[in-house]
C-alpha cells in the first residue's frame, strides 16, 4: 500500500471519529452520540411551602443540584403533570385472609385516583408447591399497564400466602417490573407503593440486597405501614402448639441482627422460646421493619404513611396518589465521569421561592462500575 493511500485512509478515519464522538468546529453543534456511555442521573423531587402544602408550577431554574457538593448542570426537567409508573405491592399474607375484599377496594380506589397516563403493575403473595412443600412466593399479577380493566381483573385474582416474602417481592419488582430502562416520559418517575407491615417471614434474600437494587433503579418508595403488631402479639403467647409462630427465618434474622453470639440453632425452635423472649423478638422485628421502610422512603424522596389497620388503607392510598401528583423530576449527567461504583450523594437546593419552602429529593445513587 502506497504512502498516499495510507494518508487518505487515516484522514477518512479522523473525520469519522470526529463526526461520531466530537464536535463540528464549523457549526459548533454537538453530536448526541457523545453521551452514549454516560449515565443520566434521575432525581425525583417534591417541594412544599412552610405549611407543608405542595408547590406546583415550578420551573427548572428553581432548582440547583449538587453531587458530592459539586454543582451539576440540569439536562432534563419534568413537571408534576408528567406520568408515573407504579409497582403496587399488596401484602396478602395469611393474616389478611379475611380482609381481601377491603384490600381490593382500597387498591382499586388508588388506581382510579391516578391519572390516565400513569401505568401500574400489581404484585401480591401466593402459595406454591416447592419440593413437595407449600412456600410463599411473590407473584406479578400484571405488568405495567394503563389498561384499567386489566388492573381490575388482576385485583380480582389476588389470594393469600402462608408467609410474607417481603424482601423477595422487592427484588422481584426491581428485577422484573422495572427490569427494562424507562421510556423518556417515565424517566425519574417510577415508584413502589407497598401496603404492608414490612415484617418479612420467608424470604430467601435479605433487605440489603433489595435496598441496593431499588436504589440502583432509582425507584421512589411509598409505604402504607399497617400496624399488625397488637394482633400478632395477642396470639403469640402461651401454648406453643396453638400460638402464632415466628418462622425459623424470622428467628434466625433476629439473632443474627441483634444477638449474633447466641446459639441460633438451639433457639430456632419456637417452642424453646419463653413468652418474654417471644415478645422481645416481636418488638425488635417490628422496629427493624419500621427502620427499613423509613430508610427506603427517605433515600428515594418517598414517604411512609402509618395506619392502625387495613380500614385506614383507603385514605392512605389517596395520600400516596396526591403525593405522586406533586413530584418533579430532575436529570443531570454527572461531572464525575469515573465509573468506580462509588455511592454519590445528591443535594437539591431551591432558588427564587418563598422563605420556608422545603425540598425532599433522592439522596444519592451508586455510580456504574467499569
Amino acid at each position: 500500500m502506497c504512502l498516499k493511500t495510507i494518508f487518505l485512509l487515516f484522514l477518512s478515519g479522523s473525520v469519522l471519529f470526529q463526526s461520531a464522538y466530537g464536535q463540528d468546529k464549523k457549526t459548533g453543534e454537538k453530536d448526541d452520540v457523545i453521551r452514549v456511555d454516560t449515565q443520566l442521573v434521575d432525581v425525583p423531587v417534591v417541594v412544599t411551602d412552610k405549611t407543608g402544602k405542595p408547590l406546583l408550577n415550578l420551573k427548572a431554574n428553581n432548582f440547583n443540584v449538587f453531587e458530592d457538593n459539586n454543582p451539576q448542570e440540569l439536562a432534563e426537567f419534568s413537571a408534576t403533570t408528567a406520568p408515573f409508573e407504579v409497582a403496587l405491592l399488596l401484602d396478602t399474607s395469611g393474616s389478611t385472609r379475611s380482609e381481601l375484599d377491603l384490600i381490593r377496594r382500597s387498591a382499586q380506589n388508588f388506581i382510579d385516583s391516578l391519572r390516565p397516563g400513569d401505568r401500574v403493575s400489581i404484585i401480591a403473595f401466593d402459595t406454591e408447591r416447592v419440593n413437595e412443600k407449600a412456600a410463599a412466593m411473590p407473584k406479578v399479577l400484571t405488568g405495567l399497564t394503563s389498561d384499567r380493566e386489566k388492573l381490575r381483573d388482576a385485583l380480582s385474582r389476588i389470594g393469600t400466602s402462608n408467609g410474607t416474602p417481603y424482601y423477595d417481592s422487592l427484588i422481584k419488582i426491581a428485577e422484573t417490573v422495572f427490569r427494562d430502562p424507562p421510556k423518556d416520559e417515565y424517566r425519574g418517575r417510577r415508584a413502589l407503593v407497598a401496603l404492608t407491615d414490612g415484617v418479612d417471614s420467608t424470604s430467601a434474600t435479605d433487605f440489603g440486597e433489595a435496598q441496593e437494587l431499588l436504589r440502583k433503579a432509582g425507584v421512589l418508595g411509598f409505604f402504607i405501614k399497617v400496624d399488625t403488631r397488637p394482633f400478632f402479639e395477642e396470639n403469640l403467647l402461651g401454648d406453643c402448639e396453638s400460638a402464632t409462630r415466628f418462622s425459623q427465618s424470622q428467628i434466625r434474622r433476629y439473632y443474627r441482627t441483634f444477638n449474633p453470639k447466641a446459639n441460633v440453632e438451639k433457639a430456632a425452635s419456637f417452642c424453646q422460646l419463653g413468652d418474654f423472649e417471644r415478645l422481645a423478638i416481636s418488638k425488635k422485628l417490628y422496629e427493624l421493619a419500621d427502620e427499613e421502610m423509613t430508610s427506603l422512603a427517605k433515600a428515594s424522596a418517598g414517604r411512609v404513611f402509618p395506619v392502625d389497620d387495613l380500614s385506614g388503607a383507603r385514605s392512605a392510598f389517596k395520600s400516596v396518589a396526591d403525593e405522586i401528583g406533586t413530584k418533579y423530576s430532575l436529570g443531570y449527567y454527572s461531572s464525575n465521569e469515573r465509573r468506580d461504583g462509588t455511592y454519590r450523594r445528591i443535594r437539591v437546593e431551591l432558588k427564587g421561592l418563598p422563605v420556608g419552602s422545603r425540598v425532599r429529593a433522592r439522596e444519592g445513587y451508586t455510580a456504574p462500575f467499569k
